[in-house]
């Protein structure tokens, strides 16, 4: 079995290269949707969510409010500590249980913040979808509907591409096409099966 860590900056297209992953036979493993699980009403991390930030994290059913959360938690570094330290620790613990029952040849851990949370140790390779900076925001604003400067905000608490690359064993570059990016997944699909 190999065990790939995927990874790259917010609007690199992670996610679209997981899928791809995914259609040609890897087992995919999201540390996000871990993240939603681990919040989930009656689970430990979301009592130290409401303890570090208070109740106003909470919608009124109970549940977990997602932007109630980014806005405190984003909005200074401090902040930001005390969350990851929080749900680092949960979320790399049951993505080491699941990296370790999965039964396929190849296991994709889809981790946006591998290189940050030095979690290359769980994983046999390093994978980084990489665009520049400049069309990360673009992609996020206009793709995804985010706000301009929450993405830049977040891109400068997220590893930058020089340290992301630094760790890279294999690098997609999503600047291009679909097909340009289906073509690259293609690449590294033969070559996870030739080595």
């Amino acid at each position: 079995m190999r065990r790939i860590g995927l990874t790259g900056g917010i609007g690199s297209g992670k996610s679209t290269v997981a899928s791809l992953l995914q259609e040609r036979g890897a087992i995919v493993i999201d540390a996000d949707s871990i993240a939603r699980e681990l919040v989930e009403p009656g689970e430990p991390a979301l009592e130290a969510l409401v303890t570090e930030f208070g109740p106003r994290i909470l919608t009124d059913s109970g549940t977990l409010s997602r932007g109630e959360l980014a806005k405190l938690a984003f909005s200074d570094p401090e902040a930001t500590k005390r969350l990851n330290a929080i749900m680092h620790p949960l979320i790399r613990a049951e993505s080491a249980r699941r990296l370790e029952v999965a039964a396929a040849a190849v296991v994709v851990y889809d981790m946006p913040l591998l290189v940050e949370t030095k979690q290359q140790d769980l994983v046999d390779t390093v994978v980084v979808v990489d665009i520049p900076e400049s069309l990360q925001v673009e992609r996020s604003v206009t793709m995804r509907g985010l706000d301009r400067e929450d993405v830049e905000r977040r891109m400068q608490m997220q590893a930058s591409r020089e340290e992301r690359l630094a760790l890279a064993d294999y690098v997609i570059d999503n600047s291009g096409s679909l097909g340009e990016l289906k073509a690259a997944v293609d690449g590294l699909w033969s070559d996870l099966h030739a080595r």
